[in-house]
């Protein structure tokens, strides 16, 4: 018998790497945090040796959910300001709340409340857009988490840096300290098209062809941003980005609510992949992403969730929920998007967007042993026909029981084992506090 860290008994076990396929009564055989094999549970008892094992009767395995795009950090400003349009939004409210607070502090406590919320919710990689990536990068390995760090760039000054070009030097920096990290990576993130223009867009496109890294970018989020990309320059920003050769392979285009046909044709044909948020934009009516049409045209499309502070959460189990219901109402047929597919989204897709495929995303032999474990005998999910129907369509994150990332335990049980939570909340009660008195 071989020798092993932990076997895993799962009543389900779902792979993702097979469409649709459900596993009953195997195992998952993880050593070194990596997984070993799939097997039928009771060659796995023959097989290893494990040093522990998790038994889960009523639970099904699926891998940890990949959250595309999210800004963790603005946690701390969830609720601030509610029921707005975009740019009123950011305007108006969150660009101010930034000015007067954001900080390494602030961004540290952040990204600790959202680790806790998606660690609890199943998430186990993020990519992340944000300022301080310094900051989210700590944590993250702090938690244990698996992230794809931002080097956010901007034409504007803020606490983070004062103009492009400093933009672009801390960020080069933080990748080089974060070289040889197995869990936390960086990608360029260059924030829209209307905060950065086009000479650091040329710069961010050689670098990271040269760093072998991707671009992570809102785009075409609102119908109001095509109407000033207009004016401006006499273009569409998909135009000008790709006039700038700056789609490709490694770009995540995130948003993608304003689409011709020969957009998405120009999105499949160049390889980009699209970061579907499909909560976020609803709650700031900034359209619908045709995703259906998107996956038709054979384009990556992954899930992600925002930020919770235009969301207002940071649950990919509601956002798969919803990405699926959504996709059926704006292609007007209700076998759009099926369970399958939504989860595939959720999870290899996310994982395809980030060039982290061959790593993470499906449960198989060779890959990281990041998983999640749902007890599906709760209410909400019983009586049980379809697990994957089930896990789409009825679950909430209230049923993930355990997480791991390369075979390291961040949640067992329901409990969180890698951040202090009573802490972690005690902070975002100070920080609440600070930025209503200054609002005040």
């Amino acid at each position: 018998m071989q020798a092993i860290d932990l076997l895993v008994l799962p009543r389900w076990l779902v792979p993702v790497a097979s469409a649709g396929a459900v596993l009953e009564d195997h195992a998952l055989a993880v050593d070194g945090g990596r997984i070993v094999d799939v097997l039928p549970a009771a060659f796995a008892r023959q097989a290893f040796r494990p040093r522990e094992t998790l038994t889960l009767p009523d639970h099904a395995l699926l891998p940890g959910l990949v959250n595309i795009h999210t800004h963790s950090a603005m946690s701390l400003l969830r609720g601030l300001a509610d029921d707005l349009q975009l740019m009123e939004w950011l305007q108006g409210h969150i660009w101010p709340a930034e000015a007067a607070n954001v900080s390494y502090a602030f961004c540290a406590d952040g990204v600790r409340l959202a680790a806790a919320e998606m660690i609890r919710g199943g998430t186990t990689c993020f990519n992340d857009m944000y300022f301080f990536p310094d900051a989210t990068a700590a944590v993250a390995g702090e938690t244990g988490l698996r992230a794809s760090v931002g080097l956010i760039v901007l034409d504007f000054p803020t606490a983070w840096a004062q103009n492009w070009e400093e933009y672009i030097h801390r960020g080069l920096a933080l990748h080089d300290q974060l070289r040889g990290q197995p869990l936390v990576r960086t990608v360029f993130a260059p924030h829209a098209p209307y905060t950065v223009s086009d000479a650091p867009l040329k710069r961010v496109r050689e670098l990271a062809t040269e760093l072998g890294i991707g671009v992570h970018m809102h785009l075409h989020e609102t119908a109001a941003e095509i109407e000033g990309s207009l004016q401006a320059c006499g273009k569409r920003p998909w135009q000008r980005l790709r006039e700038l050769d700056l789609l490709g392979q490694d770009f995540i285009a995130v948003h993608m609510t304003q689409l011709s046909e020969e957009e998405i044709a120009e999105a499949a044909r160049l390889g980009v992949s699209v970061a579907h948020c499909p909560e976020s934009n609803l709650k700031l009516a900034s359209g619908f992403c045709p995703v259906a049409r998107l996956l038709a045209a054979g384009v990556n499309v992954a899930l992600g969730t925002d930020g919770a502070a235009s969301n207002n959460d940071l649950d990919m189990l509601g956002e798969l929920r919803s990405a699926a219901l959504l996709a059926k109402g704006v292609a007007g047929d209700a076998s759009a998007l099926p369970a399958a597919a939504a989860l595939h989204m959720a999870t290899l897709a996310g994982a395809r967007a980030l060039g982290l495929e061959e790593e993470i995303g499906s449960l198989e032999p060779g890959k990281s042993a990041d998983f999640i474990a749902m007890d599906l005998n709760r209410p909400a999910t019983q009586p049980l026909y379809h697990v994957l129907s089930q896990l789409v369509y009825a679950a909430g994150r209230d049923q993930v029981t355990d997480v791991y990332v390369a075979g390291r335990a961040l949640l067992r049980d329901g409990k969180l084992l890698t951040l202090n939570e009573a802490e972690t909340l005690a902070r975002a009660a100070e920080w609440r506090n600070k930025i209503t008195s200054l609002k005040q």
